[in-house]
């Protein structure tokens, strides 16, 4: 079974925006390129699980979600390192865009995308960290034996400041 660091995007790898939509608007958050290397070199997998609600509501498309997701992975090369799967949830409750106007079981903070991430790559749930820079993000992953996750920034409720200081305290303990 395999190990993962199943991670938010926007606002825990790269810098949010609100609804990026081009590669040109990616940056990498500082650290993020050896937090991943290091995830990555202990045995674990780089896996991102997040909310594109921008295709929703008119946007950007999934397209420009792919772009972003393949430029993060084009500037993690400077690194040695990669995302190894990006999933992502394009609906929304209130979209404008009416064929992804569904209440999903894929948005977060509900659970579908960690259980697909589980099954695709042969998880095992107890040997994963949730993380992301919203509560939402991590909110009902203990449901699946998800044990660790954490919420990185600026926050009340933040953890840890940023992924490589999360990464540091998991890869360590």
């Amino acid at each position: 079974m395999a190990k993962a660091f199943l991670l938010d995007r926007d606002g825990t790898i790269n810098v949010d925006t609100d609804y990026l939509m081009t590669p040109e608007g990616v940056r990498l958050i500082d650290g993020v390129g050896e937090a991943i290397y290091k995830l990555r070199t202990a045995g674990y997998l780089a896996i991102v699980i997040s909310n594109q609600s921008g295709i929703a509501r008119g946007f950007g498309t999934e397209q420009n979600v792919d772009m972003v997701n393949n430029q993060i992975n084009t500037l993690l090369e400077a690194y040695n390192a990669k995302i190894d799967a990006f999933y992502y949830c394009p609906h929304h409750p209130e979209a404008l865009v009416e064929q992804y106007k569904l209440d999903c079981n894929c948005r977060k903070p509900k659970t579908g995308l960690f259980e697909r991430a589980i099954r695709d790559y042969k998880l095992e749930p107890n040997q994963c960290v949730a993380v992301g820079d919203k509560e939402r993000d991590v909110k009902n992953v203990h449901k699946l034996g998800i044990l660790e996750s954490a919420v990185i920034g600026e926050g009340k409720m933040c953890q840890f400041r940023n992924l490589l200081e999360c990464v540091d305290y998991y890869l360590k303990g």
